[in-house]
């Protein structure tokens, strides 16, 4: 394990980068990962998370927001990913019965709005941090924690 995180910041300049920055972290995932998703309203944490499960499933997949649902699961060539949007969760605790233990074993969990989690967040993860600086424009700040620092800090960032 990596004690040091390793974080590489970059601008997104619209969604087609997005998509390609998100198709080079979707590259280096396997079950167990999970993906850490940060931003306010409109910082593109969907649209991120949208394009991955496509660049790990069909360009054309159907990928609804779990906005409502809390939790949408894609069979995909990385093994299952769980996609959580945990918004509207009040307590970490809720978490639980909407199968997290099944997702942290066997599968890449994407999650949206992480601080919910509480304790459940893991110490070895991916976040992602996504910031708005212009109209289409967007700050990516990646970080890998634990055992996922060396894995991201071995991949070319570059769009």
């Amino acid at each position: 394990m990596q004690d040091t995180p390793f974080t590489h910041s970059l601008i997104v300049p619209d969604e087609a980068a997005t998509a390609r920055l998100a198709a080079r972290l979707g590259a280096r995932l396997r079950p167990g990962d999970l993906v850490a998703l940060r931003g306010d309203l409109g910082a593109g944490k969907s649209a991120f998370s949208r394009a991955l499960i496509r660049s790990v499933t069909v360009p054309d997949a159907e990928v609804p927001s779990p906005t409502f649902t809390l939790v949408q699961t894609y069979d995909t060539d990385i093994g299952p990913l769980w996609h959580f949007d945990l918004y509207r969760l009040s307590d970490a605790d809720e978490v639980i019965e909407l199968g997290w233990d099944d997702s942290r074993a066997e599968a890449v969990a994407l999650v949206e709005w992480p601080d919910r989690l509480g304790p459940l967040l893991p110490a070895d993860r991916v976040e992602l941090a996504l910031t708005i600086v212009g109209p289409t424009e967007r700050r990516a700040e990646l970080t890998g924690f634990g055992a996922l620092a060396a894995r991201l800090a071995a991949a070319d960032w570059t769009l």
